[in-house]
């Protein structure tokens, strides 16, 4: 209940009527210690030398891996449709370079959704714990500002100071829940973090004062979220593309001296900020760098980068099944055929979104448990070309899906730090065959080698750059922080 002495009550005439919780926010001053100030003195006051050896490796190789799964996403059907919206229902702009299309260019956020779009529309990026795919949000929005900018442009330290400041927001909202720890089932968490990451990170890059900084965080809020109900659609791709550009437009509309929430990020009893988000939201201050230090995120949890595009839980199964596809081809034959097998058990989370029992699109393929375990159970491994339009139909694949029954055991949760993915195959002669993978190649516990991060990149880049221009690339995204300026790595995709 607000309790104010009656002289006090004059002042507050034009808000007489609204609810008492609203009125009690607006009379609440903004203390230097609430959680939403202490995030945008964060992004103000971290400084390049709080980058320490690990984070800079670390974040360097999300940026090649977002590159390249953004070069490859360039040739798909959905990166072609947000293009030619951005071509058609807005006025050309020769600002902002865009992945795959020499000489094409578009506004600053346009080129950072279309970009976002692209690293985003084969589910090749990266993700994080708890789940989210933290690149594609940030890395489009600074490649598009970073050209904008006039003069000199921001030195590859800053850039990548800049980059770390979007994933590390990014991390910390997601761990103010316990519910953000699990697949999603309400909200695609990169439809709302990711906005927050990408407004963070374009802050930085255009060294905002902390209060502008909070603001931009807050401005980012009224412009997220995105339903589940369009995960395995093409629009799913387009929540990363908005994320990016929303938060690059959030940033510049702080920037301008727009306002919003100072308690965004508060739990205020009422009147929900970020809290609207979560059931379990409980926020703690970020505590901004004292003196030479401060340990981010990216240093305690590594990233998870995918070696084929799928959501990324497809990936215990596809490794799972693929032990018990080389298991049959020592004891029988070189191949695998539907005639060997009467039946398949796989044994995975419940999660409803990617319990894709006969997919009909490739993006229903990209998040189904059946469709993944059964390509890898016939070919060995699961690739880029398995989500053709002519490997969809294929006879065989077809076969083995009509035999896969699925149970979703208690021990294994739906959660990337803790599931695992088992594989029970029943011969035609009876025999069974399992195969169970607890910790696929290229989850944070398991990384990708340096130079099968590199072998990744160069297959997606190379189907739309030349040879010199993906050594490039290589060459400048892995000396980023020894650049004076990032034109190196600008120019590599112009």
């Amino acid at each position: 209940i607000l309790c104010v002495p009656q002289k006090t009550i004059r002042p507050l005439c034009a808000i007489r009527g609204m609810h008492k919780s609203a009125v009690e926010v607006l009379e609440r001053p903004a203390p230097e210690d609430t959680v939403t100030a202490s995030f945008g003195q964060f992004i103000s006051g971290v400084k390049p030398q709080h980058l320490s050896s690990v984070v800079l490796h670390r974040s360097k190789r999300m940026v090649l891996d977002s590159i390249g799964v953004g070069l490859l996403g360039s040739t798909t059907d959905v990166f072609e449709l947000a293009l030619q919206h951005c071509q058609h229902m807005y006025a050309p702009d020769d600002i902002s370079s865009v992945y795959g299309r020499r000489g094409t260019k578009l506004s600053p956020t346009l080129a950072a959704f279309v970009n976002g779009v692209a690293a985003h529309s084969m589910d090749f990026d990266d993700t994080w714990h708890p789940a989210t795919h933290p690149s594609g949000a940030v890395l489009p929005a600074l490649l598009a500002l970073s050209e904008r900018m006039p003069g000199n442009k921001p030195s590859g330290l800053d850039f990548l100071l800049a980059f770390n400041v979007g994933i590390e927001i990014q991390g910390r909202l997601m761990r103010f829940s316990n519910e953000a720890r699990n697949i999603p089932k309400k909200f695609h968490p990169p439809s709302v973090v990711g906005t927050m990451g990408s407004a963070a990170a374009c802050a930085c890059l255009l060294s905002l004062n902390a209060s502008q900084c909070s603001h931009a965080l807050a401005i980012a809020a009224s412009l997220s979220g995105a339903p589940m109900a369009n995960a395995a659609t093409q629009s799913k791709p387009l929540h990363i593309g908005n994320a990016s550009r929303l938060g690059l437009e959030a940033a510049q509309l702080a920037s301008r001296g727009l306002e919003a929430s100072p308690l965004v990020l508060d739990a205020v009893t009422g009147v929900a900020g970020f809290s609207a988000f979560y059931e379990d939201y409980m926020p703690q201050p970020l505590t901004s760098p004292n003196g030479e230090t401060h340990t981010f995120l990216l240093e305690e949890q590594d990233m998870g980068f995918k070696r084929f595009p799928a959501h990324l839980g497809m990936h215990w199964v596809a490794d799972a099944a693929a032990a018990v596809h080389k298991f049959i081809v020592g004891i029988e034959s070189n191949t695998v055929s539907p005639a060997q097998i009467q039946d398949i058990m796989l044994r995975v989370p419940h999660s409803k979104y990617i319990n894709r029992p006969f997919p009909e699109s490739e993006h229903q393929a990209r998040h189904s448990f059946q469709f993944n375990a059964c390509t890898a159970l016939l070919d060995g491994e699961v690739t880029v070309e398995s989500f053709s339009p002519a490997a969809l139909r294929r006879p065989e694949l077809l076969s083995l899906l009509s035999r896969v029954s699925v149970e979703h055991p208690h021990d294994n949760p739906a959660n990337f730090d803790r599931m695992y993915g088992e594989v029970e195959v029943t011969l035609v002669g009876g025999d069974v065959l399992k195969g169970r993978c607890d910790t696929f190649y290229g989850h944070w516990r398991n990384p990708l080698t340096n130079e099968s991060l590199r072998k990744k990149f160069r297959n997606n880049a190379g189907v739309v750059l030349p040879p010199e221009n993906v050594e490039g690339l290589i060459e400048a995204v892995e000396g980023l922080d020894e650049l004076e300026d990032c034109t190196p790595l600008l120019s590599q995709l112009q």
